[in-house]
């Protein structure tokens, strides 16, 4: 109760513990919290195992006391009532605002199927990893060089383990999914600051550089070819990249509804034109998003969370995007597990650049960013387990024992069947219409 009390008197106090009033908004307030109860509760997931009981209880018990402030969000909608008299009256009552009464749900349940994830690993034993006091290991060579390296067999896993692991993987690509969908429905939902817009540009020439704005604005362009030509060899280039478009696309929109052809945001170019490069910086933003999810939040993103004051967006906002970063996450160290055991069967593969989720976030046939209903509605519907323990994918139970396992265990697996199928939107929508920017003020991993 003393805890709970400490927590609510921050918020209320808007962080501001001199009770000046100069803190932040109850929206900003509720949102930092939430990020920094996953950063204490979750740190960063260096390995497969599951989460200690003590921080799993303390997550738990805490994100049950944020998200409670959502009960009491409510809207009017009509109601028919029928009095004593028989006489049937229509009336105005409060409920649950229809934004929160589905995606508050939704997120719990990816929450938990994360949870579950890591719980699966709990018996596994045929990887390991290298601790730091092993000279004899190579240790990483790459960005993450303080994640723990992966150890498997000398042939690699077993058949039934390394189709276990994919299954888990498609699972968490399956959160992943619904999580970014939400998140970037609700950013879609929050306003533009003013002060935003008042820092760009006037044209996007000068938001994008003569070189970028020359490919978009040439008469063939193919944004594949596009984003070979740009140098997105670190998460700040992705980033510098992303904030510039974000600009123009903002630029070249407020262009296109301006009235007055003579004030600060008019334009000579017809608008015609404007609409196809405003379509093609969407179409390479979208493909930003889809193919490198871990990067950062973009200036757009931060701006639009610090000036938001609608606590139920800043609440689903800030737990989707916490989801997101831990199915990113774990998916990773699936992805590291899969690329050692890919090396011990065949070690030409050692040379091969890993790039775990760019194969399981492609872009959609329809070019537009999953649909968050369409994704939680797929979750909701699916008829398997979204986690399994290694011992429940080979059939086994724990009474069983040893002795009563099975003799045949099925080899041919359809783990394809238990992927989640192409997200495939009705309409195509446009980027600032269903921004696809997802992140929350910087510090996320």
């Amino acid at each position: 109760m003393e805890l709970m009390k400490e927590k609510f008197a921050k918020l209320l106090l808007g962080e501001d513990m001199s009770g000046g009033g100069k803190g932040v908004s109850s929206a900003l307030a509720l949102s930092n919290a939430i990020t920094n109860l996953a950063a204490s509760a979750f740190g960063e997931q260096k390995r497969l195992e599951p989460m200690p009981a003590d921080r799993k209880a303390k997550w738990r018990r805490e994100i049950d006391w944020l998200l409670s402030v959502t009960d009491h969000v409510v809207e009017f909608v009509p109601s028919k009532q029928i009095s004593k008299d028989g006489t049937c009256m229509e009336v105005m009552v409060t409920k649950q605002r229809n934004d929160l009464q589905m995606n508050v749900p939704a997120l719990r349940k990816l929450d938990a199927m994360l949870l579950d994830c890591l719980d699966s690993f709990k018996d596994q034993n045929e990887f390991s990893y290298v601790s730091k006091d092993d000279e004899s290991q190579e240790g990483r060579n790459d960005d993450k060089w303080w994640i723990p390296t992966p150890k498997v067999p000398t042939n690699g896993l077993s058949d039934v383990t390394r189709k276990w692991l994919q299954f888990q993987k498609d699972s968490v690509n399956q959160v992943l999914k619904a999580a970014m969908a939400i998140n970037a429905q609700i950013l879609l939902e929050m306003e533009i600051p003013e002060s935003y817009i008042d820092s760009l540009p006037k044209n996007g020439r000068a938001s994008l550089g003569d070189t970028i704005y020359r490919s978009i604005t040439d008469e063939y362009f193919d944004p594949d070819y596009f984003l070979t030509t740009m140098d997105l060899t670190s998460e700040h280039k992705i980033l510098d990249l992303k904030n510039k478009l974000e600009a123009s696309v903002i630029i070249w929109r407020r262009k296109m509804t301006s009235k007055d052809g003579k004030s600060a945001w008019g334009s000579a170019v017809s608008v015609e034109k404007r609409e196809i490069f405003e379509d093609r910086a969407e179409t390479i933003l979208l493909i930003l998003k889809q193919r490198f999810p871990g990067i950062p939040q973009s200036s757009l993103d931060i701006s639009k969370i610090q000036y938001n004051e609608d606590v139920g967006q800043a609440v689903l906002e800030s737990y989707s995007r916490i989801i997101e970063s831990r199915a990113h996450t774990v998916m990773s160290r699936i992805e590291d597990v899969l690329q050692v055991d890919a090396t011990a069967q065949n070690p030409s593969c050692a040379e091969m650049k890993k790039s775990p989720l760019r194969d399981s976030l492609r872009v959609s046939p329809s070019g537009s960013f999953p649909n968050a209903r369409e994704e939680v509605e797929k979750l909701n519907a699916a008829e398997n387990p979204t986690s399994m323990t290694l011992l429940d994918f080979m059939g086994w139970t724990v009474e069983q024992g040893d002795n009563d396992t099975k003799k045949d265990v099925k080899e041919d697996i359809d783990v394809d069947a238990k992927k989640p199928p192409s997200v495939v939107t009705n309409k195509k929508l446009s980027y600032l219409d269903n921004l696809v920017g997802a992140r929350s003020p910087t510090a996320r991993h």
